[in-house]
């Protein structure tokens, strides 16, 4: 009974003790981390860009851990599937979340959605954002966005812009063209870029805003027409597109990427993560992505929660205005 006793008593006496360790002691789990393999949830199929910069990302946290960052593809319901994954896993950094903006605009779509985005996640890290492709077809007579105004003012209702999927960035991006400009225009849904790419190029589809790797292969044969990019101004990469709002000023939307933890993800983990991916982007990442049209965005965690906190102000304006629903 004595034994038990002071069994007892020296276990409460060690709990009491940690409770006043202050949390330099704690933190020693977060400089173990990560000592075993983390799965890189990606919520959308293999092959696109949001998967070709996810990959490419994975290896450089592995190559800077030394533990695994397995891609674990989890497609579905326009990338809420795989999100709502993450969301309800262990906050213990073993499984994050690497997606585009439309997480944080799909569930402004839904009348019940999964997840709440600022709740039920942390953000780590916003990766990069992603200028879209203004591209046509090249039985529209227009060259540029000046042309493809008077075109759409002398032939009203006849043209029609595709949408790779509903509440996508592409989408948000298209009917802001459609409110800034003035002009009106077909919105038609298609199951993904690439079947709206294939109508676009045989002439069955007049328009298309789609990130800039999508197009490109394209263009390049002269297939399409890219006349202006979403971003600010003009790329490096592209010096001779001009942007958007160089005929309608103010106008910019991107996609962008980013990695998320669950809610509950330990601070320290999550600024040890958000340290290593800013590394990969200044690197390599910035030297093979930035020449096909991405911009890397290395940054604080503050900094990304204040990004996403706007963009989602932003996409939230045009999804009630547009009347935006999940199909």
């Amino acid at each position: 009974m004595q034994r038990r006793s002071f069994f007892r008593s020296a276990s409460a006496l060690l709990l009491s003790l940690a409770a006043l360790l202050p949390a330099p002691v704690f933190a020693q789990t977060a400089d173990a981390y990560p000592n075993r393999q983390v799965r890189f949830i990606i919520p959308f199929p293999p092959g696109g860009t949001l998967d070709t910069v996810g990959r490419m990302l994975a290896q450089k946290l592995s190559e800077q851990f030394g533990q695994q960052f397995v891609v674990d593809s989890k497609p579905g319901g326009n990338g809420l599937i795989g999100a709502d994954v993450v969301a309800k896993a262990p906050a213990d950094g073993y499984t994050l979340l690497f997606t585009a903006s439309t997480f944080t605009i799909s569930p402004m779509t839904m009348k019940t959605p999964p997840f709440d985005v600022v709740k039920d996640f942390q953000p780590v890290a916003l990766v990069a954002k992603a200028p879209l492709a203004v591209a046509i077809g090249n039985q529209v007579p227009a060259k540029d966005v000046a042309g493809l105004l008077a075109y759409a003012k002398a032939n009203p209702g006849k043209l029609t812009f595709a949408v790779g999927s509903s509440g996508s960035a592409g989408h948000l991006s298209t009917e802001l063209l459609k409110k800034a400009s003035g002009i009106d225009y077909l919105v038609v849904p298609y199951k993904g870029s690439a079947p709206a790419y294939q109508d676009l190029v045989g002439g069955r589809i007049d328009g298309f805003i789609d990130p800039i790797l999508g197009s490109q292969p394209f263009a390049k044969n002269n297939m399409l027409k890219v006349i202006a990019v979403t971003s600010k101004s003009r790329l490096t990469s592209m010096p001779d597109v001009p942007a958007v709002s160089e005929t309608i000023p103010g106008y910019e939307f991107y996609s962008w990427y980013g990695v998320w933890g669950p809610a509950s993800l330990p601070t320290a983990i999550a600024h040890k993560l958000n340290a290593a991916i800013n590394k990969a982007l200044a690197g390599d990442m910035k030297d093979k992505l930035e020449p096909q049209g991405l911009i890397m965005t290395p940054g604080s965690i503050d900094d990304f929660a204040r990004f996403q906190r706007d963009d989602m102000a932003m996409s939230r304006k045009i999804v009630t205005e547009s009347g935006i629903r999940a199909e």
